[in-house]
C-alpha cells in the first residue's frame, strides 16, 4: 500500500549552489549493506541515518540511494512493486523523511533511484492484468503479446534475458489455460513496461513529484537505455547470449532505442520547475561514450555514468584514450564528465586491480597488496580529473570483494543461471565494517545478511581512524584537498604532460599536477613540485622523484 506524508517539503539546502552537480563527489549507499539500525541483519534507512555525520566527515557532497522501495525483493529491490511507499525492511517514509532532513542539514544532497524500465510482478498493475486475462487494459502498460508456434507455445520473439534464458515468461489465463507470454529483460519477477502507452509516461512524472516534492536532490535512472523497445519487437537474429552493454551505434531493438530521449526531455522540465538544481544521473550501458553523450544534452538528463572508463585496465595508454574520449564526448554537449571505479554490479576495483585477469566481473581474490596499491593510485587519478566522481560504500576502507562466498548464501538472481550477466554480484554487497568487533563488525547488532571475512576487522573504520597511512585518511585527505582545490574538478580538459612509458602526468588549472605510475617497477622523473598527497611513500631529492610501482601522486607547482 502506498504511503504518504502529509507534511511534503522542499530541499533546505540553499538555491545558489548552481551546477553543483558538475564536480560532485557522489557516495553510492546500497541499504541493505551499508549500516543495520534495528539489528535484523539488514541495513535499514535509519541505520544510513545515524552514519550520516561518517560520510560528511569522509568529504562527499551527496549521497545516492540504491532501491528502498516496497519490493518483493527478487532482485534486491530493483523489482519495485510500489514506487511511493518503503519497504518495512528499510523502514517507513517518516524514516526517508527524517534521512532526507537530517543530510540537508548536515549540507549532504540526496540522490534516489528510480527504476523505469520494469516493475515488479508484485506491482497493482501487474497483478490485475494477470488476474483480468487478455483484454485487460493494464495489460497494454507491459509487452504482453501471443506466443508462437501451433499453439502459442513458443516465445514471441528470440530476446534473451540479461540474467540467462528466454526474455519471455508464459501466463495462465484465469480458466487455467496457457495465456499470452510477458516481456521481462531481467528476471521474471520484472515485467518490462511499455513506454508507448500514455499511462506508463503519467505515473512516472507523477512518481518524480513525489519525490521531488519529499526533498530529494536528484535521481539515478536504472537501465535509462532500456525503457524503449524497437517497433513490433523485432527479433535479434543472434543465438549469443545479450549483456547489458548493446553491440553496435544503433543498440539493440531493446536498448539505446532514440525514443527514450523524448521521455527524458519530458523529465528535465519537471526538475527545472524545483529549485536548489535538482538532477537526474543516467545508468545507460551504451556502446560508446559518444552515445552516452545522447543522454546528458541540455535539455535531457545531467549526467550519464562513464561505464567505458569503469572498464578500463590498469594501463596508462588505455587509461589516457578513456579520459580524452570521456572529456571529448561530454564537451560538445556541455555536460560534465562522471568517473567510477566501483558499483554494487561490478566486482570492485581493489579485486579487479588485483591481478592479470581482465573486466569487471572478476572471480579471483588476486594479490591483495597490488590490487589495494593500484586501486588507491587510481582513486587519486580519478579524483583529479574534471567533472563529478562516484565512489561506492567500502572502497575508501580498501575492501576487496568477497570471491569465496558460499553458494547457499548467494542472492543474486542471476547466479545459478546459465548463459546470462554474472550471477557473483553478492561479493561486492557483503555488508561493510565500522568497528573492529562485534558480531558484524558495527554493521549492526544481529550480524549481516551476507557473511564478512575475519580480515575485515582490520579494515572497519574503527581500525583505520587516525592512521595515516590507511586507505580511509587517503580518501578523507584526497577529498579535503579536492575542496580546498576546486579547480580540480572544474573545467573539461586536462593538459598531459611528457612522461615515460607506463607513466601519465597530467595538469589542472590551479597549480596542481597529477603522477601516476602503473608500471610494475618503480620509475624516476623530474619532481613536478611540492608533493600535495601520495597513494605511497615518496621523497623527491635533487629536483627528481622516484615514483613507486602502481602509485599516484598530487603534486602543487
Amino acid at each position: 500500500m502506498t504511503q504518504y506524508l502529509a507534511d511534503v517539503h522542499h530541499t533546505d539546502l540553499p538555491a545558489d549552489c548552481a551546477d553543483w552537480w558538475r564536480d560532485a563527489v557522489i557516495y553510492q549507499v546500497y541499504p541493505r549493506s551499508f549500516a543495520d539500525g534495528n539489528g535484523d541483519g539488514m541495513g535499514d534507512l535509519p541505520g544510513i541515518r545515524s552514519r550520516l555525520p561518517y560520510l560528511k566527515e569522509l568529504g562527499v557532497d551527496a549521497v545516492w540511494l540504491s532501491p528502498f522501495y516496497a519490493s518483493p525483493q527478487a532482485d534486491a529491490g530493483y523489482d519495485v512493486a510500489d514506487y511511493r511507499a518503503i519497504d518495512p525492511m528499510f523502514g517507513t517514509l517518516l524514516d526517508a523523511d527524517a534521512l532526507i532532513r537530517d543530510a540537508h542539514d548536515l549540507g549532504l544532497r540526496i540522490i534516489v533511484d528510480l527504476v523505469p524500465n520494469h516493475s515488479s510482478d508484485a506491482h497493482e498493475w501487474f497483478k490485475r492484468a494477470l488476474k483480468e486475462g487478455p483484454g485487460s487494459p493494464l495489460r497494454d502498460r507491459y509487452h504482453f503479446r501471443p506466443g508462437k508456434g501451433a499453439d502459442g507455445e513458443l516465445p514471441p520473439n528470440d530476446w534473451e534475458s540479461i540474467f540467462g534464458g528466454p526474455a519471455w515468461t508464459r501466463t495462465r489465463n484465469p480458466d487455467g489455460t496457457p495465456g499470452d507470454w510477458y516481456l521481462h529483460l531481467f528476471a521474471p519477477e520484472q515485467p518490462d513496461f511499455n513506454w508507448e502507452h500514455p499511462a506508463v509516461a503519467d505515473e512516472f512524472r507523477s512518481i518524480l513529484r513525489f519525490w521531488l516534492d519529499m526533498g530529494v536532490d536528484g535521481f539515478r535512472i536504472d537501465v535509462a537505455h532500456g525503457l524503449v523497445k524497437a517497433a513490433g519487437l523485432p527479433d535479434l537474429g543472434s543465438g549469443d547470449q545479450l549483456k547489458l552493454l548493446g553491440s553496435g551505434d544503433d543498440g539493440t531493438p531493446f536498448f539505446d532505442q532514440d525514443g527514450v530521449h523524448e521521455i527524458y526531455r519530458a523529465w528535465r522540465t519537471i526538475l527545472e520547475e524545483y529549485p536548489g538544481d535538482r538532477i537526474a544521473v543516467a545508468e545507460a550501458w551504451t556502446p560508446t561514450v559518444e552515445r552516452t553523450a545522447n543522454y546528458v544534452r541540455p535539455d535531457e538528463l545531467h549526467q550519464a555514468f562513464n561505464f567505458q572508463y569503469l572498464g578500463t585496465h590498469w594501463d596508462a595508454a588505455e587509461l589516457r584514450r578513456a579520459i580524452d574520449a570521456s572529456l571529448d564526448a561530454m564537451r560538445p554537449v556541455g555536460a560534465p564528465a562522471t568517473w567510477v571505479l566501483s558499483n554494487h554490479d561490478v566486482t570492485r576495483h581493489a579485486t579487479r586491480f588485483a591481478g592479470p585477469a581482465a573486466g569487471t566481473q572478476i572471480r579471483e581474490a588476486g594479490d591483495r597488496e597490488l590490487g589495494l596499491r593500484r586501486a588507491r593510485a587510481a582513486t587519486l587519478l580519478m579524483l583529479a580529473l574534471p567533472g563529478s566522481a562516484y565512489l561506492y560504500q567500502g572502497e575508501e576502507l580498501g575492501l576487496p570483494d568477497v570471491t569465496d562466498l558460499p553458494d547457499e548464501v548467494r542472492q543474486d538472481p542471476a547466479f545459478g543461471r546459465t548463459e546470462g550477466q554474472d550471477g557473483f554480484r553478492d561479493g561486492c554487497r557483503v555488508p561493510i565494517p565500522w568497528t573492529a568487533e562485534g558480531p558484524s563488525y558495527g554493521f549492526g547488532a544481529g550480524g549481516s545478511w551476507l557473511p564478512q571475512p575475519d580480515s575485515w576487522a582490520g579494515l572497519s573504520v574503527e581500525a583505520q581512524t587516525g592512521d595515516p597511512d590507511s586507505t580511509l585518511e587517503l580518501y578523507r585527505s584526497a577529498l579535503a584537498a579536492r575542496r580546498e582545490h576546486p579547480a580540480l574538478g572544474a573545467g573539461d580538459a586536462v593538459e598531459w604532460l611528457d612522461a615515460p612509458e607506463g607513466v601519465l602526468a597530467l595538469r589542472r588549472p590551479g597549480g596542481f599536477v597529477c603522477t601516476v605510475n602503473t608500471t610494475g617497477a618503480a620509475v624516476r622523473i623530474p619532481a613536478p613540485g611540492r608533493v600535495l598527497l601520495a597513494g605511497s611513500a615518496v621523497e623527491p631529492a635533487d629536483g627528481e622523484v622516484e615514483l613507486p610501482a602502481d602509485s599516484a601522486v598530487w603534486w602543487t607547482v
